[in-house]
C-alpha cells in the first residue's frame, strides 16, 4: 500500500521531531510504502491530502488533533484512500472515541493491523466534521483560545470562565423532519462521535456507524450547577441532566438570530445565520484497533480524561 503520512508540527504541545524515526521503526514496511511530508501553513494537510488521493495512495496516516484530522479526513470522505490516526493533538476526541491508543507507536501498530472499517461523517453547511461541531459558548470560547497564542489547558480554563461570567445564552430554532423546537440555549452540540477531547462526553451516547447526528441542547444554568454538569461530562452521563434535552436525527436545520462563530471539530469558524447539519453514513473508511486486544490498555474516561490534563499542564508549566 501507498502511505502518505502527514504531520502537523505545532499540533499539541509537543515537539514533533522525533516523529519520522517513529515510523520509520514502526510501519510494517513489508506492507507500506511510506512517504512522509510535514505541513507548513493553514490547510496544507487538505492540499496534501488531495495529492495523494490524485496520486493512486492507499492510505493517509494523520499525525495530529482533531484539526489536522478534519483537514485530511475533509479530502478522502467519498473516496477509497483510507485514513491512520496518530493522536498528537490538545484533546484528541476523535482518536479517543475510536480507542486509537495516544501512544505514537501503538497507533502506528493499528496502520500495520490493517483493519478499516467505513465509518459515517457529517456537514454543516456542506463543511465536514468528523467529531463534532457547536455553537453557542463552546464555540465562543474555541474563539477566544484561538486568539490567545498560547495553546494548553490552563489558557482554555482561563478563557472559558472569563467568558462564562459574560455570556448571554442565545435563542435558536431547531428543525428536523419531525419537529421545530425554540429554545434558548447556552451550547447546541451535534456529535458524530461522543466527546470534545480529553474525555468530555458532549453527546455520549453518539455512534459513528448508526447514520446519525447525535444532539445536545443545553439550557441556561446557575452556577450552582456547574459542577455537577462537569461530572455527567466526564463520566458519560452529561445526557441525564435535567438542563439537557438530547435526541437524534440524520439532519437538521439551526436557525439562529445572525450570523457568527461556531466550533468545526474544535476550531473556530464564521458561518452563516441557518446551519443545515447532515450524517453521511458510512463515507469515510478508518483505520481501527482489534477491541477484544485493545481495551484491556485503556483507562476509564475518568481516568484518562485526568491524567491528560494533568500531564497537560506539566508540559505547558515544564515539570
Amino acid at each position: 500500500m501507498k502511505l502518505m503520512a502527514i504531520i502537523n508540527p505545532i499540533a499539541g504541545a509537543d515537539s514533533k521531531d522525533s516523529i519520522p524515526d517513529i515510523i520509520g521503526r514502526t510501519i510494517d514496511h513489508s506492507q507500506f510504502d511510506v512517504d512522509i511530508r510535514f505541513t507548513r501553513y493553514a490547510a496544507h494537510a487538505t492540499a496534501l491530502a488531495r495529492e495523494a488521493v490524485e496520486n493512486g495512495y492507499n492510505a493517509i496516516l494523520a499525525v495530529g488533533g482533531d484539526g489536522t484530522i478534519n483537514e485530511i479526513a475533509s479530502a478522502l470522505r467519498d473516496t477509497p484512500v483510507a485514513l491512520a490516526i496518530v493522536p498528537c493533538g490538545s484533546g484528541n476526541g476523535l482518536a479517543r472515541h475510536l480507542n486509537i491508543p495516544l501512544s505514537p507507536e501503538k497507533a502506528i501498530a493499528v496502520a500495520n493491523a490493517r483493519h478499516i472499517e467505513s465509518l459515517d461523517y457529517c456537514t454543516v453547511n456542506d463543511r465536514p466534521f468528523f467529531c463534532t461541531c457547536g455553537v453557542g459558548f463552546d464555540a465562543l470560547v474555541s474563539e477566544k483560545f484561538a486568539q490567545a497564542g498560547r495553546r494548553g489547558p490552563i489558557t482554555y480554563v482561563q478563557k472559558a470562565l472569563s467568558e462564562y461570567l459574560k455570556y448571554r445564552s442565545e435563542v435558536y430554532s431547531i428543525e428536523t423532519a419531525d419537529s421545530t423546537v425554540t429554545e434558548k440555549a447556552f451550547i447546541i452540540a451535534c456529535g458524530n462521535a461522543s466527546q470534545y477531547g480529553n474525555n468530555a462526553f458532549i453527546t455520549p451516547q453518539a455512534s459513528m456507524k448508526d447514520g446519525l447526528i447525535d444532539v445536545t441542547v443545553i439550557l441556561p444554568f446557575t452556577p450552582i450547577d456547574t459542577a455537577i454538569m462537569g461530572i455527567l461530562l466526564f463520566t458519560k452521563h452529561l445526557d441525564q441532566d435535567t438542563n439537557i434535552q438530547s435526541f437524534r436525527t440524520s439532519e437538521l436545520t439551526i436557525h439562529r438570530p445572525g450570523a457568527g462563530i461556531m466550533h468545526i471539530d474544535g476550531d473556530p469558524v464564521m458561518m452563516p445565520a441557518d446551519l443545515h447539519i447532515r450524517c453521511h453514513k458510512g463515507g469515510i473508511k478508518i483505520f481501527l484497533p482489534d477491541e477484544s486486544t485493545n481495551k484491556k490498555n485503556l483507562l476509564t474516561p475518568i481516568e484518562d480524561g485526568f491524567w491528560s490534563f494533568v500531564n497537560a499542564i506539566r508540559n505547558e508549566l515544564n515539570i
